[in-house]
């Protein structure tokens, strides 16, 4: 089982605001387990913090803003991006100002640090959310789409098309979530010339340069305007006849601004809250329906706190009805276990196919068959004892009993034709033969019972 993560130790890195122009400090801290991403403004009185969460997202023209009553900070998604794809669930960041450093316009060296401070496994097991079916966010305006897919990871496709003959239709992929520091964490942030005027009019891009930048000049403009916005960036006049890249280090790849978009969809996502498993396609993304998808993900998981386990019947099991039987003394009509098709250290996943010949039904009842819970809470313990058992010497030996019963919820029916599946979790260590588990039943992506419970085990005579 993976184990939630946090940094090793802190570390700062300093340069100006991208739209501010101010001198700033971003400092990553480490942070407790369950605390996700956290941003706190140490230049306001009360050193207020956002919760990095899509719901606090307030603006996402130039980029992605958060805000919480009167603070806000923005510019957040590369170092996100950074946290997100090395893994690190929990974090405090500080920053003396209202955006974060724009540094060299990528997250490298939120990666570099990140490296060098180090990555701490915590106890607590990593939330991982997988996808089950396709999700799909879509923006008819701007025809941006953004659709998740089920997979075994996190992976990426960004496609992109622009009004440039420079840059008209890219993609860029992201296969493995590992090869994020080579393939994507230095692509720079990117602006069109014509774009430059509005923004400086907005009051925004006060701290953009050549060196945090690239910067596109695919549509000619006159001597004149081209050196006006020369002066105003402060930066040498160049012939406006000759179109093409503007930076002072060359491009890193053919299609380094689609990778970088790729790199704001990563930062966009950290604010789901939760790691996820599933395969992201983004046509023509932007921080707007980054965002959208961001908030409709945290809707669904709210609305799936605890997913089902995925089950292919397919599978050949890890215990089959033989070994559940060498394991538990349970036969016939109180083995409640068909098979075991998962099992961990301290998890363990079971089914059993409710058929409509189960002696219950006879008298629960004749006319409309339901199973009764207790039944539901006797099979999750049961497969709580397999769990238990299946680490001793001669299990056979061995029984678990009831002790207690804890926070029993019943939220459906069960009836003939449902597969049960029994999702059991050690809340501590096995001491002196008596353990504590939570249990959930599952009837496909829904649960229908749950408990926590504790058992002792004890020899039999």
């Amino acid at each position: 089982m993976m184990k939630q993560t946090t940094l090793k130790g802190s570390f700062s890195l300093c340069g100006k605001g991208l739209h501010t122009g101010l001198s700033l400090t971003v400092t990553f801290n480490p942070s407790k387990e369950n605390t996700g991403y956290k941003i706190q403004r140490i230049d306001l009185e009360g050193m207020p913090i956002i919760e990095a969460i899509a719901e606090n997202v307030i603006d996402t023209q130039r980029g992605t803003v958060l805000g919480k009553g009167e603070a806000r900070v923005s510019t957040v998604e590369h170092g996100l991006a950074a946290l997100y794809a090395l893994g690190i669930d929990n974090c405090l960041i500080q920053v003396n100002g209202p955006e974060f450093p724009i540094l060299d316009g990528s997250a490298i060296q939120y990666v570099e640090k990140i490296r060098e401070v180090g990555i701490e496994e915590q106890n607590a097991p990593k939330d991982w959310y997988v996808i089950h079916k396709k999700i799909e966010v879509k923006d008819e305006e701007s025809g941006s789409c953004i659709t998740i897919l089920p997979d075994e990871e996190f992976s990426l496709t960004t496609m992109c098309s622009f009004n440039s003959k420079f840059i008209n239709s890219q993609f860029a992929t992201l296969d493995k979530i590992e090869n994020f520091s080579e393939e994507i964490a230095p692509a720079r942030t990117f602006v069109f010339v014509r774009d430059i005027q509005p923004l400086l009019a907005a009051n925004l891009i006060k701290g953009g340069d050549m060196d945090n930048a690239i910067v596109i000049y695919e549509r000619q403009i006159s001597q004149e305007q081209l050196d006006d916005l020369a002066d105003m960036l402060k930066v040498e006049h160049r012939d406006a006849t000759e179109l093409g890249y503007i930076q002072h280090k060359p491009l890193v790849w053919e299609n380094e601004c689609t990778r970088h978009k790729l790199l704001d969809i990563i930062g966009d996502m950290a604010l789901i809250g939760k790691p996820i498993k599933g395969r992201i396609i983004a046509t023509r993304p932007g921080h707007t329906v980054n965002n959208k998808f961001a908030r409709l993900m945290r809707r669904e998981i709210r609305k799936h706190e605890i997913q089902a386990p995925i089950y292919d019947p397919n599978e050949v099991p890890v215990m089959d009805v033989n070994r559940i039987r060498e394991l538990l003394p349970h036969r016939y009509p109180m083995q409640l276990v068909d098979k075991v098709i998962s099992i961990g250290a301290t998890s363990i996943v079971g089914v059993k196919n409710v058929t409509s010949n189960e002696p219950f039904f006879q008298g629960h009842f004749p006319l409309e068959p339901v199973m009764p819970g207790v039944l539901q809470i006797e099979a999750m313990a049961q497969c709580g004892g397999l769990l238990v058992l299946n680490t001793l010497e001669e299990p056979e030996r061995w029984s678990t009993y009831f002790m207690r019963i804890d926070d029993v919820k019943f939220r459906q029916k069960v009836v003939p034709g449902d597969t049960l599946l029994f999702k059991v979790d050690l809340l501590a260590p096995v001491r002196h033969g008596v353990s504590s588990m939570k249990g959930y039943v599952f009837v496909g992506d829904h649960i229908v019972s749950e408990a926590t419970f504790t058992a002792q085990i004890v020899k039999n005579k």
